[in-house]
């Protein structure tokens, strides 16, 4: 599908991101700004910018008891993190013929009409609620960048890569392709 000249499809095609399982995500602040946090000695020390994102990042959690928050880490521009959607109500409406949907509109419920956000809402609310926090406290310029890198995670062996590579951003951030010193 063509989205235009400097455009391409994020999500993969055909997929539910209401699935229960883990996902690797990335969102990046635009232009690659480093306000989040700076690194020293491979320790993360947050802005007030990256303690809202933080913070906001497990206010997700606690919003949709349907996800949790594997392993994170907050980088200074950028931020990647383990999502696991844990649905058990998908595959039982799934079974009996319940429409799955992908959009505000067609959202998969459970039994007690309980919304269940796919994925890519999931992630528009994180940064939705965040930039907004951020404004408030006085960072009117703050954005993130339109869109964000996913991947479902297949099997144990990726989900055990990327929980490692989450792990070691820190200290490997000099050579990280998200710094700025690299672009």
């Amino acid at each position: 599908m063509y989205l235009g000249r400097d455009r391409k499809l994020n999500r993969w095609m055909g997929y539910d991101y209401n699935t229960p399982g883990w996902y690797f995500i990335t969102i990046c602040t635009k232009d690659r700004v480093e306000c989040l946090c700076n690194i020293e000695n491979g320790v993360v020390v947050l802005t007030k910018i990256g303690e809202i994102v933080r913070d906001q990042l497990l206010w997700l959690a606690k919003q949709y008891d349907y996800i949790k928050l594997d392993e994170w880490v907050i980088m200074p521009n950028h931020l990647h993190v383990i999502i696991e959607l844990q649905n058990e109500n998908y595959y039982k409406l799934k079974g009996n013929g319940t429409t799955v949907g992908n959009g505000r509109d067609r959202s998969l419920h459970d039994c007690d009409n309980h919304k269940i956000k796919p994925l890519p809402e999931i992630i528009g609310a994180f940064k939705t609620t965040s930039s907004k926090l951020i404004h408030r406290n006085g960072h009117e310029y703050f954005q993130w960048q339109k869109s964000f890198h996913d991947r479902v995670i297949r099997n144990d062996n990726e989900y055990y890569n990327y929980k490692y590579y989450i792990q070691q951003n820190p200290f490997n951030w000099s050579e990280d392709r998200n710094n700025p010193k690299n672009l």
